[in-house]
């Protein structure tokens, strides 16, 4: 499989807001729409967030995740769902992780460390807002932090463990990669490794060639090459850029809605489909082949 990839789509996420873009999904149907749409177009994975179907914000609510999740298995029963224990900024770690317990997914993001999560200057950037949610939710973000403790890791895992799901290690800088480490020496990571680089984000790592060469090294060197599977993508603009640099460097792939809200410079995605349509040409222009759900689960050692 030296020549396919895994697309991850990640379908709506808790940071962009709906004035942000008319096509970002919050309602539960239409972000399983989505999720079946990128499946079409070719995503091997999709990322799951819940939202309030009233005004767009991050919901934890167990009935809105079962409404996404029966609609996208009433029609696509092979698809491999990673539900988020991210969730929202405000969220406890008991409320990220309620609903892992219920819906038992093959898959699971958790954050190897806490970070600054710098989205204050979004606030800027509209007059006008669709809900009065969102500009306080971007201003937030200058005096608080995305918490994830190693007491609150330790809880992630022990749940993902009790249920079956394999834990998809959100690294954000090279430290998050150093505490994988220590996870796994301390027997808490109990599989075999499957990492994400996070890049761009203000207050953490950036989204430059070298940065993404770095995390790479320092994983080979503290887990070992070949002893981990990962992924990479860049925010915004960094997204396609970053992605195609981990093709080269032999990573998996995550473009989505969560991430980037634009198709090229000025033009909105009208959906996480055409992102997943553009990264399915970017890797055939390079001769890779995007893996079907069968072959990840093959290669990431989970059982459906």
């Amino acid at each position: 499989m030296s020549r396919k990839r895994i697309i991850n789509c990640a379908i709506t996420g808790g940071a962009h807001t709906p004035t942000m873009s008319p096509y970002l999904p919050y309602k539960a149907l239409d972000i399983a729409q989505h999720a079946i749409d990128a499946a079409n177009a070719g995503a091997t994975t999709v990322h799951i967030h819940a939202r309030n179907e009233d005004d767009g914000d991050s919901s934890f609510d167990l009935g809105t995740y079962e409404t996404i999740i029966n609609k996208i298995r009433s029609v696509n029963k092979d698809l491999i769902i990673n539900i988020t224990t991210g969730g929202g900024l405000l969220m406890t770690i008991e409320e990220r992780t309620s609903m892992i317990p219920h819906l038992k997914p093959e898959l699971g993001s958790m954050n190897c460390g806490t970070a600054n999560f710098g989205m204050f200057e979004m606030a800027e950037r509209f007059t006008e807002w669709q809900f009065a949610w969102e500009k306080p939710h971007f201003e937030r973000t200058r005096g608080g932090i995305f918490k994830n403790t190693f007491l609150d890791m330790e809880m992630v895992l022990k749940v993902f463990d009790e249920n079956g799901v394999l834990p998809e290690l959100e690294c954000y800088d090279v430290g998050h990669i150093y505490t994988v480490k220590y996870l796994m020496q301390k027997g808490l990571v109990k599989r075999r490794p499957y990492l994400q680089f996070v890049l761009g984000i203000n207050g953490v790592l950036g989204a430059a060639p070298q940065d993404l060469v770095m995390m790479k090294q320092t994983a080979d060197r503290l887990i070992g090459e070949g002893n981990y599977e990962w992924s990479a993508f860049g925010i915004g603009k960094n997204e396609f850029p970053i992605c195609t640099q981990s093709l080269f460097l032999g990573g998996h792939v995550r473009v989505g809605m969560e991430d980037n809200l634009y198709l090229a410079k000025g033009v909105l995605a009208k959906s996480n489909a055409e992102l997943v349509e553009k990264m399915v040409r970017i890797m055939h222009e390079f001769d890779y082949e995007v893996m079907t759900p069968a072959e990840a689960r093959q290669v990431l050692d989970i059982r459906k």
